[in-house]
């Protein structure tokens, strides 16, 4: 198209030219209007036409107006988040063969190691995948598998892989997936069906030879390695005080999920059901530092529930000790206040319990996860943002969210103090290098 109109202007000169050789009567008017025509010609053609951007051009201005989008999240236009596209310029610069996870750190941007901080929840029968394919899209890097599934081990399986296939290598830096899951026993067995065998509650667990106790959580955890799942937010090492007491423990005792009632019961017992499951390779996940079993009320649906008697040194805190002695890597925290031991913070938001009862008096290195922080009660006064920057501010490695809708205004508010708080940003740090760690099987 171009050359074409080139050769016209250049014809349309030579005709001119000629003319005016053979009569001097000619303007040289008519010769400039002529060669200002084909030179305008010629501009005409390099000028892209309406509505087709050129490369480098900024994109046209909306007509209408556009919801703001999360900051730190890619948005839509409907509003949800979506995948994010390749970044521009360069290709990130390869990891050596065998990184370390101080190498893999370096190799992360912020928001990559903002996202390793978040395990989001996935219904386990697959409904709303797309959603959670956004999410990790934008760089949360763990799941737990929620509600009930009766649909068995392979179509698990499929949920698991359908997933993971979705994620974008830019997104993620190759970094491998934790997926998770409550697969305790009795009342809270998220995954059943077809290969999964039926679980007795902790409790019933109890009374069985910590041997035999051993192999069945190592035949439990190969069925969920088998899925796709690798972390079991299980065994409950909460010590419940008695058998009368039970009923009126209602996140606990209420449900069987406790082992016994003497900490040397619960640590032998759930600490086999711990070690079965590593015997397989799935990583068990003690809960719930520092204990639940004393307490009446359910964080999950009350407000302002309180442990009055544990207390930093008490024996109820034996399992947990035993269990991170035996190289557990993974404890959840309790949404509980402990007034023996900080009074005036929830757990999660506790640095007394978190860097000095878990990480100086037991001597913890691995991640310390939270408890649900967006749909728990107890935590109602907090918005959901805040629950997420105390977390981590007080020594908390992982963000537990049992709501997708609520994650990426937790996501933004770790992302932007990180950004502007030098001291947060350590925290947000540390606690990747601890997720990487973990993830390399350190």
């Amino acid at each position: 198209m171009l050359g074409r109109e080139q050769a016209v202007g250049n014809d349309r000169i030579d005709k001119a030219m000629i003319h005016l050789l053979k009569s001097s009567r000619i303007s040289l008017l008519i010769l400039f209007a002529l060669m200002a025509g084909a030179f305008a010609g010629i501009a005409h053609a390099d000028t892209p036409e309406p509505g087709v951007r050129a490369v480098g051009d900024p994109p046209p201005t909306p007509t209408t107006p556009q919801a703001a989008p999360t900051p730190g999240f890619l948005t839509s236009p409907g509003g949800s988040p979506e995948a994010p596209a390749p970044p521009a310029g360069p290709s990130e610069p390869p990891l050596p063969p065998h990184p370390t996870p101080e190498q893999r750190l370096a190799g992360l941007t912020l928001e990559q190691r903002v996202g390793q901080l978040f395990m989001v929840a996935a219904k386990a029968d697959g409904s709303d995948a797309g959603t959670v394919a956004d999410l990790l899209n934008n760089h949360v890097g763990n799941i737990y598998l929620a509600g009930r599934s009766q649909a068995g081990l392979a179509a698990t399986a499929s949920v698991v892989a359908k997933l993971k296939a979705a994620i974008s290598p830019a997104a993620s830096r190759g970094l491998p997936l934790s997926v998770a899951t409550d697969q305790e026993g009795g009342s809270v067995q998220v995954l059943r069906g077809p290969g999964f065998e039926p679980i007795p509650a902790a409790l019933d667990q109890g009374n069985s030879n910590p041997d035999q106790l051993r192999a069945d959580a190592r035949q439990w955890g190969s069925e969920l390695l088998q899925a796709g799942v690798n972390v079991d937010l299980a065994p409950v090492l909460d010590t419940v005080p008695s058998p009368e007491f039970a009923p009126s423990n209602k996140p606990i005792g209420t449900f069987k999920r406790e082992y016994g009632f003497i900490p040397a019961t619960v640590t032998e017992h759930g600490n086999a059901m711990a070690a079965g499951l590593r015997d397989a390779g799935v990583a068990p996940v003690a809960k719930h530092f520092p204990g639940m079993g004393r307490v009446r009320l359910n964080t999950d649906v009350s407000t302002n529930v309180h442990d009055t008697e544990t207390s930093r040194t008490d024996p109820y805190l034996m399992p947990f000790k035993a269990a991170i002695d035996g190289g557990l890597r993974w404890v959840m925290i309790s949404n509980a206040y402990y007034d023996k031991i900080d009074p005036d913070h929830a757990a999660p938001f506790s640095s007394e319990i978190m860097r000095t009862m878990l990480r100086t008096d037991a001597g913890f290195t691995g991640i310390i996860v939270s408890d649900d922080l967006c749909n728990a009660v107890q935590l109602s006064p907090w918005s959901v943002g805040d629950r997420a920057t105390n977390f981590i501010s007080a020594g908390g490695t992982m963000v537990l969210c049992a709501d997708t809708a609520s994650v990426p205004a937790m996501y933004a508010q770790v992302l932007q103090r990180a950004q502007a708080d030098p001291d947060f940003r350590k925290s947000v740090d540390a606690a990747a290098l601890t997720v990487l760690q973990v993830k390399a099987g350190k």
